[in-house]
């Protein structure tokens, strides 16, 4: 077993045949909601849809009148969580190595007009426990289609991650994932995040505000390229925030 929440359970599995290793996630229908149940087959329909070297591939669905079964690839490197976790931080060498993969992943979901809507450390997948293995974006519970920039409504995400536009009830769509992204890449350089408080209330409302600084302790020897690229993703106003095109045409990106 990998993991288990209050409506799934994901077991390793391997192919009689082929001998190849693959993550079921087992859903029980009857505990879903009709939104749930929805939901899920919007995640479905979304999968079905990408196909790219670095988004968790999605091989099979099986229905039957109890379960929904979900076959994708096995990952066995974990979370990238626990890889900044173990590392404290990373060098900005590692971090754009990361960043190139993850923002080119992004250009190619966002061209399908998808957006993950909960992009945070714990949602992106390492294939191999090695120290240079591919990452992978993963869980698109929360994805959906968004026909224009200002298509979505629903709220949704992880406080801490989540874009202004979405706390503030506003229409939106994929530049609310460049700002997660923004987050992202201020822990790996930083170590610590952007928007932090003791309470959620108070944390969704730095969020809001967008309010961060750049200490001089942790960001003392970091370049003025990285520090640029952050703040174009951390903008409060999605119209202004930096696309995923356009991050990986920024000069920090393009540095040896």
């Amino acid at each position: 077993q990998l993991g288990e929440g209050a409506f799934a359970v994901v077991k390793r599995a391997t192919h009689k045949v082929s001998g190849k290793t693959y993550a079921i996630k087992t859903v029980n229908r009857a505990s879903l909601s009709k939104d749930m149940d929805k939901a899920l087959k919007e995640e479905v329909f979304v999968l079905n849809d990408l196909h790219h070297d670095n988004i968790m591939n999605l091989y099979n669905v099986v229905v039957t009148i109890n379960q929904y079964y979900l076959v994708t690839e096995y990952l066995e490197g974990g979370e990238l969580f626990d890889r900044i976790v173990e590392k404290n931080s990373y060098t900005e060498s590692e971090a754009r190595d990361v960043c190139k993969i993850l923002f080119e992943a992004l250009k190619y979901t966002h061209s399908k007009r998808v957006v993950h809507r909960d992009l945070k450390p714990e949602n992106l997948l390492l294939q191999f426990k090695d120290s240079d293995s591919e990452i992978k974006l993963a869980d698109f519970g929360f994805a959906k289609k968004s026909p224009t920039e200002d298509s979505l409504s629903t709220i949704c995400g992880t406080p801490g991650y989540v874009a202004p536009e979405i706390l503030r009830k506003k229409k939106y769509g994929t530049k609310a994932d460049m700002w997660s992204m923004g987050v992202i890449v201020f822990i790996l350089i930083g170590g610590y995040p952007p928007f932090y408080a003791d309470n959620e209330k108070e944390l969704l409302k730095l969020s809001v505000l967008g309010e961060f600084e750049f200490d001089e302790e942790h960001w003392g020897d970091i370049s003025d390229g990285a520090k640029d690229l952050i703040s174009s993703l951390l903008v409060t106003d999605p119209t202004e925030r930096a696309s995923a095109e356009e991050i990986l045409a920024h000069p920090w990106m393009n540095t040896d």
